[in-house]
């Protein structure tokens, strides 16, 4: 028999056409079509039947072959030969004379008994008497619905915590004056205009003048840690009019008009830290200085997402290119555009709908085991579509104050010229001091009254003594430390006498002033025998160690502002009427203000070195016709409408020349801990690190050096200050000439730049090791990190601590807040909150480089399950004329995307290629996630070729090996198809947990517990019986067996660098 049966395709084409074209053309328009199927008698001769299915059978939405009739067809040799040799034929005959016995089985018709008036007693069951034009019915919504609320229920969760603390702030009370009194409003409901009390310890709700306070100084304190993550205090200045009025309510003297400036003002989200305060509201909401700091929020997207985005579009693409490849292959016939949307939703199970449900909760599942990490305690993962970012990371831009460093000044080194004092030798300088302070007041007591100083004494070389002593004093006045007394345990009463409780020993004091700096020299020279115990804006006092009270008048301040990089001060000793100009700031401002020496120069350098911040001190003693002479051109200076700023500097200048050396100190700033192995870890991982800071040069250089961030050994390129076109052109090239060094750049030269020569800057700047920004404001520090993500299309991390760092956090891809005593304004905007620098390494070498691996993984392998069954679907279309008949109905295809493959697949999760103790160990392997080599286009293909293989071969191979039945092949192949992936899941993971084990046999028990209840669908004594068995089992070695193969192979010939590690 098998000589006779010729050996072709499965369907001639051109056989094909002639009988369709012969079909649909016979008889005219009112004619009807010769039936090609006689159904009177079951046992049709079916070999008869013509190799062509009827378009016609497939039409009826409700084909359901899986009811069809069972047919018991004589016995024929099985195997390969058989389906070859002519076993083709009768399998399409076969499904087609079920799928027209389907179509035109009709409902038995049987007599009823119709009860009159008494519906009740009815024994059957008949419809409802309602009309019913609905295609889909509640649970067809079901899957796309859970895919849509599992999303929006995560966004949701986060929003409302958002709004929660946005309710808590807006809700806070404060204190209005009005003509009726005072009247407490909520913080959200307070106007410009509005007169606002703010009691101690109270956040300042809005941008305010300073028209009053409890203080008698006339000034107040305020934290602004919530604001730039600065610990120190801040000073601020009471309206000098209207602190003076004798009580509030009362009628004033006339009009005065008083000019205002920065001291006078308070910010929004500052602290008000001692006294009460009364300021007249200016600015509210989204016009005050520290929300106009802040960008708006921007929904972030992971780079992993939109990677999966777009292979989701190749799948699409896919989808339509096939679906339109088997329309044209039936030739167009017939309706063939109901067609093509059938195929389009028979192959819909290409597009992984379920992808967006798997990542999601994966993300959730990172977050929470990040936030259960005991090595990084109190880490909180405030953003959860974005754990992947973590992985992904090139450039982390860091603050500085509060970040990398814990804002705490120690007092290191005190340089003579002659002499050089450490930490180990600061008890010679309490004596000195001592011994100093003891012969001066000896001699007080015994000389005549004061005399007028004389500028042009002649010159006496002094003993060391009196030369630390005239250095520790001038440290201990030239400052803007104010020393503030708590009050007494249990002291109540009225703001306005706050002092009277005060208790002024030195365990209630603490030093506050607006760098820390100042305060750590000032608690030095306490601790050397020279205390501050009182300041306010007229006076300073200093106690001597043998009690003596010193008291000086202070007759100027000036503060140190960024271009003048230094500070000065002018004071009057009441005892002796002597008048002092003390100067101290940065060795480049004094080196030309200080007598000629040779010895300045090389002891800032090499105490910078050292990583310690370098402050040079110097004074000049004043006649009184000198300092009056200063003070009239000072004040006319001030008086000037145009070009008061040069006016006041120059007249300054004039006291700046041959002013006499007394020291240098040096000061370190204390690093968090573990920075430097932190940041040495990044680095190994290939990650580059930006200090962006708004502190001054030297400060930031200094901090660059002790932490690390620039080697000791590597050059320092500094990009002198330009103000123009051409001078930022030269400096361009000049830095184009280093090879390998650090770049330290100003804000305002960085924003000449980025004016004229944007690309160029960042293209060099890219290429550093290490790049250090200074004098950066907020709005700068957000700019920086969009032009690296514009021009390098790399993913970017920003970290930080303070209010001011809230816009290059929000701006970053990746934002991580540090929540400490700075305040809680940068975490709470972060998308991930840690408790200290440190943590960083872990955080990103361990879960951002996992939680990338296993999303790659997961959304991949999710891919290859929705790409397998459609594989099957076209096997089996293709095999049947085209046909546009769905291979598996109903809840087989609810269960293989939930119940029998959900709980393995997503205990990808857990997989893990190498020990978190190894990654953290070798960070290098973190470099190999940069290049995106876990999901890319070659990846994907390869899991599409091994998607269409083993479609193919489940498909093809239940075919071949079915029953006499048809429906033996849907049994046989959606079997092996469970059990393929479920072997497939084991051969992804590469480290086994225990829930990975629970997840493959409890989906397995799923599977065989479900097909008792399965009898719609399957042959229940088909599938118990030995021969089922043998076949699904050797169906899946095939589908299978090689790919276990090939990853041996590959590992044994090329190795992953994780897999040298972990052996």
């Amino acid at each position: 028999m098998a000589d006779r049966i010729p050996l072709r395709p499965v369907r001639s084409a051109a056989a094909a056409d002639r009988k369709r074209a012969a079909y649909y053309s016979a008889a005219g328009p009112g004619a009807v079509r010769p039936t090609r199927y006689q159904l009177e008698d079951e046992s049709a001769h079916l070999d008869e039947m013509p190799l062509m299915m009827s378009e016609e059978g497939f039409e009826n939405d409700e084909s359901d072959y899986h009811s069809l009739p069972r047919a018991r067809i004589m016995q024929r040799t099985h195997g390969l030969e058989w389906f070859v040799c002519g076993g083709w034929k009768f399998l399409c005959t076969s499904c087609c004379d079920w799928l027209i016995n389907v179509c035109q089985r009709k409902r038995e018709l049987r007599a009823r008994t119709v009860w009159l008036g008494h519906p009740e007693k009815c024994e059957e069951k008949h419809p409802r008497n309602s009309i019913k034009n609905q295609k889909y019915n509640v649970f067809t919504f079901i899957p796309g619905g859970f895919v849509l609320a599992v999303t929006i229920t995560r966004e949701a969760i986060d929003e409302f915590r958002r709004c929660q603390r946005d309710k808590e702030v807006n809700s806070q009370l404060y204190s209005k004056l009005t003509v009726r009194g005072k009247v407490q409003v909520k913080s959200s409901d307070i106007q410009v205009g509005d007169l606002i009390i703010v009691e101690k310890n109270q956040r300042v709700p809005s941008d305010m003048v300073f028209l009053r306070t409890s203080e008698k100084a006339g000034s107040c304190f305020i934290r602004t840690d919530q604001l730039d993550g600065e610990t120190d205090w801040k000073l601020k200045v009471a309206v000098s009019c209207t602190q003076r009025l004798p009580a509030l309510g009362e009628d004033s003297d006339p009009p005065i008009h008083e000019s205002l400036s920065i001291e006078n003002t308070l910010w929004a989200s500052t602290i008000v830290a001692s006294g009460t305060v009364i300021g007249v509201v200016i600015y509210t909401g989204k016009e005050t200085r520290s929300v106009m700091n802040t960008s708006n929020p921007q929904n972030k997207v992971g780079l992993l997402d939109l990677e999966l985005n777009q292979l989701t579009k190749a799948l699409f693409l896919a989808l339509v290119a096939l679906s339109v490849v088997m329309v044209t292959l039936q030739g167009f016939v017939g309706p063939w555009y109901r067609n093509l949307f059938r195929f389009l939703l028979l192959f819909s199970y290409i597009i992984p709908i379920s992808l967006r449900v798997n990542l999601d909760m994966g993300k959730a599942a990172y977050g929470w085991l990040i936030m259960a990490d005991g090595s990084i305690p109190g880490t909180v993962v405030r953003t959860s579509t974005i754990p992947e970012e973590l992985g992904r990371l090139v450039y982390l831009l860091t603050d500085k104050t509060g970040t990398l460093t814990q804002n705490e000044m120690v007092f290191k080194r005190l340089h003579l010229g002659t002499v050089s004092y450490g930490m180990d030798t600061m008890d010679e300088i309490q004596s000195h001091v001592r011994d100093s302070c003891s012969q001066l007041h000896s001699q007080a007591t015994t000389s005549t009254p004061p005399r007028k100083a004389q500028s042009s004494a002649p010159k006496v070389r002094k003993s060391v003594s009196s030369r630390v002593h005239e250095a520790v004093k001038a440290i201990a006045l030239c400052h803007n430390v104010t020393p503030v007394y708590e009050p007494r345990a249990g002291g109540t009463g009225e703001a306005e006498h706050a002092e009277v409780d005060q208790d002024f020993s030195d365990e209630n004091r603490t030093y506050q002033a607006a760098s820390p700096d100042e305060v750590a020299l000032v608690q030095w020279t306490e601790s050397v025998g020279l205390t501050l115990v009182n300041r306010d804006l007229t006076s300073m006092q200093l106690r001597t160690p043998s009690g003596q009270i010193l008291t000086y008048s202070v007759l100027q301040t000036f503060p140190f502002t960024s271009e003048s990089k230094r500070m000065g001060v002018i004071v009057r000793d009441e005892s002796t009427a002597e008048i002092t100009f003390y100067m101290k700031g940065a060795d480049v401002a004094m080196s030309t203000i200080v007598q000629y020496n040779d010895w300045l120069e090389e002891e800032c350098g090499n105490m910078a070195r050292e990583g310690l911040r370098t402050l040079v001190v110097a004074k000049r003693t004043l006649t009184e016709e000198q300092y009056q002479d200063f003070e009239s051109r000072h004040t006319q200076a001030r008086l000037s409408v145009h070009d008061r700023a040069l006016k006041v500097a120059a007249v300054l200048e004039s006291l700046e020349r041959d002013m006499q050396l007394l020291c240098v100190t040096g000061v370190e700033d204390r690093l968090q801990e573990h920075v430097r192995p932190t940041l040495e870890t990044l680095r190994n991982a290939g990650i580059k690190i930006w200090m962006l800071t708004g502190d001054k040069l030297e400060t930031a250089t200094c901090i660059a050096k002790s932490s690390h961030l620039v080697s000791r050994t590597q050059d320092i390129h500094v990009f002198k200050p330009v103000t123009s076109r051409g001078e930022a052109h030269l400096e361009l090239n000049a830095f184009r000439r280093k090879h390998d060094c650090a770049l330290v750049i100003s804000g305002d030269s960085l924003e000449v730049c980025l004016r004229y020569y944007e690309h160029e800057l960042v293209e060099l700047a890219c290429q550093c090791p290490a790049v250090v920004c200074c004098r950066c404001s907020p709005t700068q520090k957000a700019r920086i990190v969009k032009l690296l993500r514009q021009h390098t299309h790399r993913r970017t991390c920003a970290i930080g601590d303070g209010g001011n760092d809230v816009s290059m956090i929000q701006a970053a891809d990746c934002g991580i807040g540090i929540e400490g005593k700075e305040g809680k304004a940068a975490s709470l905007a972060a998308d991930f909150s840690i408790q200290r620098f440190e943590h960083v390494g872990r955080l990103l070498v361990v879960h951002g480089r996992s939680s990338y691996k296993r999303s790659a993984a997961l959304g991949q392998f999710v891919m290859h399950r929705g790409l397998v069954i459609s594989t099957m679907q076209a096997v089996f279309s293709s095999i049947f004329y085209f046909a546009s008949v769905p291979l598996y109905q109903g809840f087989l295809m609810v269960g293989y995307a939930t119940v029998y493959t959900m709980f393995p697949v997503f205990s990808l999760v857990l997989d893990q290629d190498v020990k978190p103790e190894m990654a953290m160990l070798y960070p290098e392997l973190y470099k190999d996630l940069t290049k995106g080599r876990s999901l890319s286009f070659k990846t994907f293909l390869i899991w599409v070729l091994i998607s269409v293989y083993q479609g193919g071969i489940l498909m093809y191979g239940a075919l071949v090996l079915f029953e006499s039945e048809f429906v033996h092949v849907v049994a046989i192949s959606f079997t092996a198809l469970v059990l393929t992936e479920l072997l497939m899941v084991a051969l992804t993971v590469r480290t086994w947990h225990w829930l990975m084990v629970v997840a493959e046999f409890l989906s397995l028990g799923c599977y065989v517990a479900s097909l008792a209840f399965l009898n719609a669908y399957f042959d229940v004594a088909f599938i118990t019986t030995m021969t089922f068995l043998w076949k699904v089992s050797a169906i899946t070695v095939v589908s299978c067996l090689p790919l276990y193969v090939l990853k041996y192979l590959t590992r044994k010939l090329s190795p992953p660098s994780y897999s040298k590690l972990t052996s």
